[in-house]
């Protein structure tokens, strides 16, 4: 059996040629395949606008400053999840405070929200990130309601979650980054993602202004819209005004501290192929969810991601698999050592060196904690095969076996 990744990308011919084509082609950024490409996305998840962007980082790094979060600030998010996910609010100067996971779903624990919301004075906290953890949506919904009651935005994590969706209280499907309950929402296209663009971000909204902000801030603060202009036609002519009121061709103003945050449009056509393939790659993912969960159900060794949920009307994008396992430093080894190459996700955030500079410790998120003495995520990706999926599925059951 060849190695067995935990993820990986799956690159066509079609995908390849996508890339060539745009190589060829007058622009290799900032033209046209960059709009295409989040036009297209927009329409797939269901938000009016989309902005591509450098990678899932700077697309939180964004959303954060177009939120406007200054020093001092708080921002509410949760143990597990990529650091990307608090460390956007420390790059503003705001501080992170993180609310432990319900350990039945691996998301933050939305009464743990409100109670420390309750608990603090009015205005303490600015706003919440919530993460899709392995791509399960948070309930949007409800997590909305209190954020209104409380003055507070919301930026959705859903890097794990393109394609995922809950269903609201009337019964209508809520795709993942749809815009309908969070202010913004985030995406990644690193190669283990559902899309893969080798890096690369996207962030969508329903808010005009934000979107406007977000362009601005994606390309140095810089904006060549004559209508935002605030230096007069002399300055910007030179002196020599050919047509009053009319700015010259190569006219455009830094207004503000942006960053340079593009995307390729060779990228942006890598994604426009992927996405044609996203459904396809979904449903291959939760054909596998549903093997691993018919396999691991009921073994008091190993619980599921399925078997430790209660069941929901929820449809989970499976970015990642996970189990709890007995012995899983033992397991983990184990697996390597017959080229199954598993992953921890994740380190609780709280607990890297850098936060507990900032004063947390041991102890202060406790379901997050214990999850991850046991957290493993097994191998999925659509290119997964049949046989692999059994190999990984045997070798487990053999580790418990005979340990």
């Amino acid at each position: 059996m060849q190695p067995i990744a935990y993820g990986k990308q799956h690159i066509t011919d079609q995908d390849i040629q996508a890339v060539i084509d745009t190589l060829k082609s007058d622009f290799l950024t900032q033209g046209p395949k960059i709009k295409e490409f989040e036009d297209a996305f927009a329409n797939y998840v269901g938000s009016k606008y989309a902005v591509a962007v450098a990678n899932g980082t700077a697309a939180l790094h964004l959303c954060a400053l177009a939120l406007d979060v200054k020093p001092g600030q708080k921002v509410i998010t949760t143990p597990i999840t990529f650091a990307a996910s608090a460390n956007c609010v420390r790059y503003c100067g705001g501080t992170v405070e993180f609310v432990d996971i319900d350990p039945h779903t691996f998301l933050i624990d939305i009464e743990k929200v409100k109670a420390l919301i309750a608990r603090e004075p009015a205005g303490t906290f600015s706003g919440i990130i919530a993460v899709d953890f392995a791509g399960k949506p948070v309930q949007l919904e409800a997590l909305k309601e209190l954020a209104t009651n409380h003055g507070l935005w919301i930026i959705e994590d859903a890097c794990h979650a393109p394609g995922g969706s809950f269903v609201d209280r009337h019964g209508a499907t809520q795709k993942c980054g749809n815009g309908a309950f969070a202010d913004l929402a985030i995406f990644s296209f690193h190669p283990v993602k559902h899309i893969a663009t080798g890096e690369g971000g996207m962030i969508t909204t329903n808010d005009q202004a934000l979107f406007e902000k977000l362009i601005e801030l994606r390309t140095h603060g810089i904006t060549r819209n004559q209508q935002q202009f605030v230096n007069d036609v002399n300055f910007a002519c030179g002196g020599e005004v050919i047509e009053p009121g009319k700015y010259p061709g190569w006219y455009m103003e830094m207004q503000t501290l942006g960053y340079n945050y593009r995307i390729t449009d060779f990228q942006a056509a890598l994604g426009l192929s992927q996405l044609s393939r996203a459904n396809e790659g979904l449903m291959r993912r939760k054909y596998l969810a549903k093997k691993y969960d018919e396999a691991f159900n009921g073994h008091p060794f190993v619980k599921s991601q399925l078997n430790e949920l209660t069941p929901d009307s929820s449809s989970h994008a499976y970015h990642l698999y996970v189990i709890l396992a007995q012995r899983r430093h033992a397991l983990y080894s184990f697996l390597r050592s017959h080229q199954i190459f598993c992953q921890i996700h994740y380190i609780p955030v709280h607990l890297m060196p850098y936060y507990r500079g900032l004063g947390w410790r041991p102890g202060d998120m406790p379901q997050a904690e214990r999850y991850y003495t046991e957290c493993l995520s097994l191998p999925m990706y659509p290119t997964l095969t049949d046989e692999e999926q059994k190999f990984v599925i045997n070798k487990i059951n053999e580790f418990y076996l005979h340990s």
